[in-house]
């Protein structure tokens, strides 16, 4: 059995072919995609966070809308990119979804990655420490966030409180009990991985990864998973991890799948080149008949080793295609790798 989620960019554009031309379409439809979702027998909604964008951007409205509309799918993001963060205000945010979805949410972090304007987060109003990189500060802040979710008391209380305060020192609030657990790190590189195992997250791995050894991605991502696992039981940590894969993964059932996604058969990894010069290695979509999915999933590594699969989407094709692509995948390919 493997949890199965879908993962949405949440684009918009004015374009004649998208159902999402406004953000507001794309808003509505994510919330109606994912009580859609649920009906089907999915278990999880996550959504991207990209900021100066036509995508989705602040998380937790939306996650909040899904939480209430809602009553057994996990909600979650792949993910959040800490450098933008204020981590004690999003300590509140965070509790609040989570308790609005009593106990469901799913909060992928991460340092980040290239965004769309230079140094995004100076907007925000944040500065790097003397000697600090952006992807220092991202950790820093996600080692923040982490710590005050643990509900422990940590700031003075006014001797003169407009309201009594409890003894001792106060915590932020609303607390959700057990969301720390439910907190995963994008990593893309494997020294990242063993980070989070580390500090006791869960692993997001994605369709991109840091080209490390030359082999093929769905091996090296694998690799990466097995060492996170690794770190995590020489961490001794008291739990079972939970480990997430991304794929765009398209059962071309009729004329329309053939028609949008029929191209991307013969695709393969990819190689390219991101910040700082560093060599990258992105995951092949897979589109194909059911039986031949089953056939090449089967030997994707990586999706062997996570128990949690994120099915990317094309958010702008619209919630009923969607709910269809889900669907197909549900019915005709999940049973045949023994996923349901």
């Amino acid at each position: 059995m493997k949890k199965i989620g879908f993962l949405s960019f949440g684009h918009w554009s004015n374009h004649p072919a998208y159902h999402t031309r406004t953000a507001s379409d794309t808003l509505l439809q994510s919330i109606d995609l994912a009580v859609a979702a649920e009906e089907i027998g999915l278990d999880g909604a996550y959504f991207r966070v990209h900021h100066f964008a036509a995508q989705l951007a602040s998380p937790f409205p939306l996650l909040s809308a899904i939480g209430a509309k809602t009553s057994r799918i996990e909600m979650g993001t792949g993910v959040i990119d800490m450098r933008y963060e204020n981590p004690l205000y999003m300590v509140e945010e965070a509790g609040a979804a989570d308790l609005i979805s009593q106990g469901r949410l799913q909060l992928g972090i991460s340092r980040g990655s290239p965004e769309q304007v230079i140094d995004g987060w100076r907007y925000f109003g944040y500065e790097l420490a003397e000697g600090e990189t952006d992807a220092d500060m991202g950790r820093r802040k996600g080692l923040e966030f982490l710590e005050h979710l643990n509900g422990i008391g940590f700031a003075q209380p006014n001797p003169n409180p407009m309201f009594p305060n409890p003894p001792g020192l106060l915590r932020l609030e609303p607390h959700a009990e057990g969301l720390r657990e439910r907190i995963w790190w994008g990593a893309a590189s494997n020294a990242t991985a063993i980070w989070a195992a580390e500090q006791g997250m869960n692993l997001q791995s994605s369709t991109l990864k840091y080209d490390e050894s030359g082999k093929p991605f769905h091996v090296q991502q694998a690799e990466q998973i097995r060492l996170y696992k690794e770190a995590w039981e020489k961490a001794g940590h008291q739990r079972q991890p939970r480990v997430s894969v991304s794929r765009s993964i398209f059962a071309l059932v009729n004329e329309q799948d053939r028609y949008y996604f029929g191209q991307e058969a013969s695709r393969a990894d990819k190689i390219g080149i991101i910040e700082n010069d560093k060599r990258t290695i992105f995951g092949r979509s897979y589109a194909a008949e059911p039986d031949r999915l089953i056939e090449e999933l089967a030997r994707d590594e990586a999706i062997q080793e996570a128990d949690t699969l994120l099915l990317t989407i094309p958010n702008t094709l619209g919630v009923d295609y969607n709910v269809h692509v889900l669907s197909s995948i549900l019915e005709h390919v999940a049973p045949g790798l023994g996923w349901r």
